[in-house]
């Protein structure tokens, strides 16, 4: 489906309307002759209402030398907003340019029953699933349901999530497998208990000073990783994931700028070094 230059003019004509658009700028694995590793993008967001109904629309562009102006967006995206006998309604539509797929969302929450439903679907492949999510009060402590459906894979199952104090407790279950996931925090250090019938995990993650924390992870299989994460001030920080003989990631996140690293563990070689870079320019 080619892209309507209308629409694109209906937003440019609605600037005043919308936010000082946001413009990031990534490099990607670094090797590269000229400026063919920049890839700047440009996102406008907005927003209006029409009586009841509150709009929120936008589109997220290439922004690079074209004489084809319609192949620069490569999103557009529109939410509605409203209420209907006591229900909070949204419905999202997002359009990616590239794969020319269209994804809808309709969001709809009754605040005086706690109580709300989800629906994922496509133009192309009509419903993909449908949720629902309860919401409980036990003597303080909070209990949620949520049965979900696939219609694509033909699949239900239940999420269940009880959170008491500091521990929070989620059962996810089906008629082929169940999960459960364990997490409790106790002053600086939280312990997380994934388990399940083909395997169980646990991460421990401490937090040794104001700027310092480690999280170690081991499974049934022995397999190991180590996050460490060192804040820099500003929301700055660098983190390091480390896992023996796979891999090795570290990101840098300074003021407006990210920049990732990521490699293949054998052993103390290293091999498919990716590196990217990326930087956020608010106008």
């Amino acid at each position: 489906m080619k892209f309507s230059l209308i629409a694109v003019a209906a937003l440019v004509a609605s600037a005043e309307a919308m936010t000082k658009p946001s413009l990031t700028i990534s490099v990607t694995d670094g090797n590269f002759d000229g400026v063919d590793g920049l890839d700047p993008t440009l996102k406008w967001q907005g927003s209006s209402s029409a009586g009841d109904v509150d709009i929120e629309y936008g589109v997220e562009s290439a922004v690079r030398p074209t004489t084809d102006i319609a192949s620069l967006p490569r999103k557009v995206f529109g939410t509605l907003k409203t209420n209907v006998a006591g229900w909070g309604v949204s419905a999202t539509g997002e359009k990616c340019m590239d794969s020319g797929s269209t994804d809808i969302e309709v969001n709809a929450n009754n605040d005086d029953i706690d109580l709300s439903v989800q629906l994922l679907a496509s133009l192309d492949g009509g419903v993909d699933s449908v949720s629902a999510t309860k919401k409980m009060d036990i003597d303080g402590n909070n209990l949620t349901i949520t049965p979900r459906y696939s219609v694509a894979d033909e699949d239900a199952d239940v999420v269940v999530g009880y959170s008491t104090g500091d521990t929070h407790v989620e059962l996810t279950a089906s008629k082929d497998s169940q999960e459960v996931v364990i997490d409790h925090t106790m002053d600086n250090t939280s312990i997380k208990l994934t388990a399940s019938a083909d395997n169980q995990e646990v991460t421990i993650s401490q937090q040794l000073d104001d700027d310092n924390r480690i999280a170690p992870t081991i499974n049934r299989s022995g397999d190991m990783s180590l996050e460490w994460e060192r804040k820099l001030g500003d929301d700055n920080s660098l983190t390091a994931t480390l896992k023996p003989n796979e891999s090795i990631e570290v990101e840098w996140k300074d003021d407006s700028w990210t920049a990732e690293v990521k490699a293949g563990l054998d052993g103390t070689n290293i091999n498919g070094l990716s590196i990217s870079t990326s930087r956020e320019v608010l106008f």
